[in-house]
């Protein structure tokens, strides 16, 4: 039985526990009690706590939660098993709700090493072979196809390169990269292929980088939790002399058991390892990468931000604003022309035309004999009519801007 079971089964014992022993106090079942009942569900909470304590202890840690194990165990030999139980099960949910917390950030994690580079094609004089990434060296000339990632950071050999780098900056469109430019592992290649130069290994290439701050933001301890970790040692004798100046003064030891239930801090073990894990883990979800716990904490003392806009302020995608056509045609013709044929790309772009055609109710047709260029553009037919659709180079080749066009490069320059 793993640990993550064995907390689960700590809570259901005690909470059934506390149900049972609740319906036997109020119905009065035979001759049963419910504080043999409460106790005998409370003391395997009891044991388990104590053992993950000298575990810990044994390896130089030492937490609040022994206070917890202090006042259960002193509530047990008082004959307060309620006031026991009652710790258990504050205590048992809390591990328990911080093992799902955790769980989930491990989902988040395991997403985005899901994602890392696994392979690289090496060139080398006897041609071009597949090795896994853990391989490669620095210096190596490495192939990256077309739709593949980039698999560790390098430099550019070829003349240009579009990629995708969503993944790592959020940049919806592709950059255009030219010779001799640094390239960032994760990202993917939206062109065609090309060669680069290996500057870095695996394990010290960007997204390896990202991989093991997510790692190490999930694993760390803020420091408010730290500080209470650090303070444990002498806020047990603390407790215990104030319960027992509790105890002297009015005689009654239920006075020291109240004094130690109160100081237990289930608020901090059951609400902060949870909310920092969760956090780091939501965050990392959204595309946000955090350093650390500290860093989540401390944005309770932030009083300005600094964001970068796209796909943070802005949605990080593209929209038709306006469309310029040539004297004598119609707009909303050109436009369903122009959406039939970009059906048949996965661009960006070309999905912000489709929908804008489709916005406006335009009856798109089916495109044929469609040709991409990755990172220039496409060209095909549509109702026996020639389109294309993509950069300057590619629509125009060598030819001027029309005129028509100029006052519309010029608006948004």
């Amino acid at each position: 039985m793993n640990e993550s079971t064995l907390r689960r089964a700590l809570l259901v014992i005690a909470i059934l526990g506390l149900a049972i022993g609740v319906g036997v106090w109020r119905t009065g079942f035979g001759s049963l009690e419910a504080g043999p009942i409460w106790t005998a569900a409370t003391l395997p909470v009891v044991v388990a706590l104590a053992i993950s304590i000298l575990r810990d202890f044994w390896i130089g840690r030492f937490g609040v939660d022994a206070i917890a194990l202090v006042s259960m165990s002193a509530a047990l030999l008082l004959g307060q098993s309620l006031a026991a139980i009652v710790v258990a099960i504050m205590y048992a949910g809390g591990t328990v709700l911080e093992d799902f917390a955790r769980g989930r950030a491990e989902r988040s994690l395991k997403a985005l090493t899901d994602r890392s580079p696994r392979v690289a094609h090496r060139k080398s004089t006897q041609g071009t072979e597949t090795i896994p990434v853990e391989d490669v060296n620095v210096g190596d000339h490495l192939l990256v196809r077309a739709g593949e990632l980039l698999p560790v950071d390098g430099i550019l050999l070829d003349a240009s390169a579009s990629l995708d780098e969503s993944a790592v900056t959020g940049e919806p469109l592709p950059e255009r990269r030219s010779a001799g430019d640094l390239l960032r592992s994760g990202t993917v290649n939206a062109g065609e292929a090309f060669s680069m130069r290996a500057s870095a290994l695996s394990e010290q290439s960007t997204y390896a980088a990202i991989v093991r701050m997510v790692a190490a933001a999930q694993t760390a301890k803020a420091p408010f939790i730290r500080m209470a970790d650090r303070f444990a040692l002498f806020l047990l004798p603390v407790t215990l002399l104030v319960s027992g100046i509790a105890w002297y003064v009015s005689g009654d030891p239920i006075r020291a058991l109240a004094v130690l239930v109160v100081a237990t801090p289930c608020p901090l073990i059951l609400a902060a390892p949870v909310a920092f894990i969760g956090g780091v883990s939501r965050a990392a979800h959204g595309g946000i990468l955090m350093k650390g716990s500290a860093a989540l904490e401390a944005l309770a003392q932030a009083r300005t931000a600094i964001f970068d806009k796209t796909g943070t302020l802005t949605i990080g995608g593209a929209e038709l604003i306006e469309i310029d056509v040539a004297p004598g045609r119609d707009p909303d013709e050109l436009l369903r022309l122009l959406a039939s044929l970009e059906q048949a790309s996965h661009h960006v772009l070309a999905d912000s035309i489709a929908r804008a055609a489709r916005a406006r109710h335009l009856l798109l047709s089916h495109p044929c004999d469609v040709r991409e260029y990755r990172g220039a553009g496409l060209k095909g037919q549509v109702e026996n009519e020639s389109i294309t659709a993509g950069s300057r180079h590619l629509v125009l080749a060598h030819k001027p801007l029309p005129t028509w066009a100029r006052s519309g490069e010029d608006r948004y320059r």
